[in-house]
């Protein structure tokens, strides 16, 4: 009988290491494809603690021991285990959600004009939301313009995603769970199931394969944001978690030396920035140091033309959809194109037609090759 007290012990301990190992980045854990091992362990976790610690009272209460006072070791040890496991390693606990969402106007705004933020337009209202906030949160639920969003961040990744958080029909709210192959994971409140940030899939659990529309957003400076829309509400700083956030700027300049956010200032390693622009052919990708260097690049996928921008400030680029054949000239962050001017933006200036933009999308290269298999680089 004492052979299931230590069965059950170490049965327990591995079991909680395990359930966080696997969805947390540790080393190894994110290289593997044990996404549903992981989640099986999550899904039958009450059974599995169920079990061991009914080994662990069988082992204690119906043997003999001759110093039983010594069992509150391993005992301990187990549940400091488990208290650092579910309390202290849990995604959600570690990075949790806005008491307050503060939005204010420009004239309100407290920051930093320099500061990277995700921007989205529905309706002719516009928001928008600083990474420094959101690399922390991972996400948050908002309202625009009638429609609701689910803004996302990952740090590890480098990039967000905007999506609409509508499952079989109905809003549904999410909570952090972990990462799956360096990518932030959400899981849904209603089925469990798990989806990755990157492409807004449930990649496993009863919604599998299921895709939440995304919506247009851009990423900006601030200052470039408010340019192109002067009216736009802007995420503030939560006074809960002020100091969570990021408030020196490594991490957005890509001075950050941490082994998950830092930057390789070379073009094409893991680290490295890329533009990844989707259209209706596929995927391509642009080297973000090649792109700093041309500012604006003329490409085509397929049948879809492509145009792609960087703003001066160096930090907002855009992404369009060009007519066939046609060549912009890029001066003071106005496109000029048969003396026809747009805004960085494509909205045209002196005519009614705008350009169509493009989902485009700043992230570690290794990120966007995993997620976007067979990719085409530039």
């Amino acid at each position: 009988m004492k052979k299931l007290f230590w069965l059950g012990t170490i049965g327990l301990i591995a079991f909680e290491v395990l359930n966080v190992y696997f969805i947390m980045p540790m080393p190894g854990s994110q290289r593997m494809n044990s996404i549903d091992i992981a989640y099986s362990l999550y899904q039958w976790r009450w059974l599995f603690r169920g079990l061991f610690g009914l080994l662990i009272m069988a082992g204690l209460f119906k043997s003999q021991w001759k110093r039983k006072w010594l069992l509150v070791f391993p005992l301990a040890l187990t549940a400091v285990v488990i208290y650092l496991a579910n309390f202290k390693m849990a995604a959600d606990v570690m990075f949790k959600q806005p008491k307050l969402l503060l939005l204010a106007d420009a004239r309100s705004n407290k920051v930093d004009p320099d500061r990277l933020v995700i921007g989205v337009v529905i309706n002719g209202r516009a928001k928008a939301y600083p990474i420094q906030f959101l690399g922390y949160h991972h996400h948050i639920q908002d309202t625009l313009g009638g429609k609701q969003l689910l803004v996302t961040y990952c740090t590890v990744c480098r990039t967000g995603r905007v999506y609409e958080p509508i499952v079989n029909g109905k809003n549904e709210s999410f909570r952090l769970v972990g990462m799956d192959h360096f990518n932030a994971m959400l899981e849904d409140a209603t089925t469990k199931s798990w989806w990755r940030q990157a492409t807004g899939e449930a990649i496993t659990g009863k919604l599998k394969g299921q895709k939440l529309p995304e919506i247009l957003s851009v990423q900006t400076s601030l200052a470039n944001w408010l340019q192109l829309y002067p009216a736009s509400r802007i995420m503030q700083a939560d006074p809960a978690f002020v100091k969570s956030y990021d408030s020196t700027m490594k991490f957005e300049s890509g001075a950050s030396k941490s082994k998950l956010t830092g930057t390789d200032s070379l073009s094409w390693k893991e680290k490295s920035w890329v533009i990844g622009v989707k259209t209706s052919n596929g995927s391509k990708v642009y080297d973000w140091n090649q792109l700093k260097k041309e500012r604006i690049i003329h490409d085509k996928t397929g049948a879809t033309s492509i145009l792609l921008v960087l703003a001066a400030d160096n930090k907002s680029f855009f992404a369009f959809e060009r007519p066939a054949d046609t060549e912009f000239d890029l001066t003071n962050d106005t496109l000029i194109y048969n003396n026809k001017h747009f805004r960085i933006d494509g909205l045209g200036i002196d005519t009614a037609y705008s350009l169509k933009p493009l989902m485009a999308y700043q992230e570690f290269w290794h990120s966007w090759q995993t997620f976007n298999p067979g990719t085409i680089k530039f």
